[in-house]
């Protein structure tokens, strides 16, 4: 194990693929490099690197769909990626941002800009909140630890599991774009929820598909009916307009589920949070 920050080149010109690994060891990173964009999506895999500077021309898979597919992996869909490539399109350079690519510098450049490029976006993501990319909503470590308080309690308490399930093949199907929409707009309804209901009711994520509400037994069941009011009136228009119609039709994968699912303490003790979160994924059901 190293304290370094692990950073990936993916680059098929091997002269620029080595210098860029002795200028980055020299600066103090541990330093993996790819030439191939299969080998780089491995490479994530395996060594989970801080950062990720990218080619967009590679021999295999281009650097566009390395970003995709990353940003589709719960554990690199926040990795910083910045793209290193010859292009210099307008169009180019929005389909990188569009993927959540953090910066992008075009050859020939100044290693020393890239050098700086580097530390900034690794500094930026340090002084992140532990929060979705998209929704913004706690997750990870954060919603763990609200979910041990919540255990901790003496009260009445109760939480709602709200799973958009068939996400990744409606992203296929429509787009990066459309999927995030899916997200942001739940995320969206949770808040509203919480809002209305009033009283403290925390929110945030399990995993990127899960939302997650924690309210006390006695608000759950305004909470559920709020939700589910607002998903039932909402999943059509996730759907681009010609396909609105016949959103429930829509052959699997494309074609979006809701899950909904509701634990309270009357069903404890629970064994840590782990306990807790196997038995609200079990006590899910479809709703639409």
């Amino acid at each position: 194990m190293t304290d370094k920050a692990q950073i990936l080149i993916v680059e098929d010109d091997l002269d620029l693929s080595d210098m860029l690994r002795d200028f980055f060891d020299v600066q103090g990173y541990e330093v993996h490099t790819a030439a191939w964009g299969e080998d780089a999506i491995r490479l994530t895999n395996e060594h989970h690197p801080d950062i990720v500077v990218l080619d967009i021309r590679l021999p295999d898979i281009d650097g566009y769909e390395v970003c995709r597919r990353l940003r589709t992996q719960h554990r690199t869909h926040d990795m910083p990626i910045i793209f290193l490539t010859e292009k210099r399109d307008r169009v180019d350079k929005l389909a990188g941002l569009e993927l959540g690519v953090v910066d992008y510098i075009t050859k020939p450049f100044d290693i020393q800009e890239l050098r700086l490029r580097v530390r900034n976006a690794l500094r930026r993501a340090s002084l992140a909140a532990p929060s979705n990319p998209v929704t913004h909503l706690p997750e990870g470590p954060a919603s763990d630890e609200a979910l041990g308080a919540m255990l901790a309690r003496d009260e009445a308490w109760a939480v709602l599991l709200v799973t958009v399930e068939g996400l990744d093949g409606f992203r296929e199907q429509y787009g990066f774009v459309a999927a995030d929409d899916v997200l942001r707009a739940i995320g969206l309804m949770i808040r509203n929820t919480a809002r209305e209901v009033g009283g403290e009711v925390e929110i945030g994520h399990l995993e990127p598909h899960d939302f997650v509400m924690i309210t006390g037994e006695p608000s759950l069941g305004a909470v559920r009916e709020r939700m589910e009011t607002r998903l039932s009136q909402s999943v059509e228009f996730f759907y681009p307009l010609n396909d609105r119609d016949d959103a429930g039709e829509i052959p699997l994968p494309g074609r979006l589920t809701m899950l909904v699912g509701q634990i309270t303490h009357r069903e404890g003790p629970f064994d840590g949070v782990e306990a807790l979160k196997s038995a609200l994924l079990a006590a899910r059901a479809p709703y639409r």
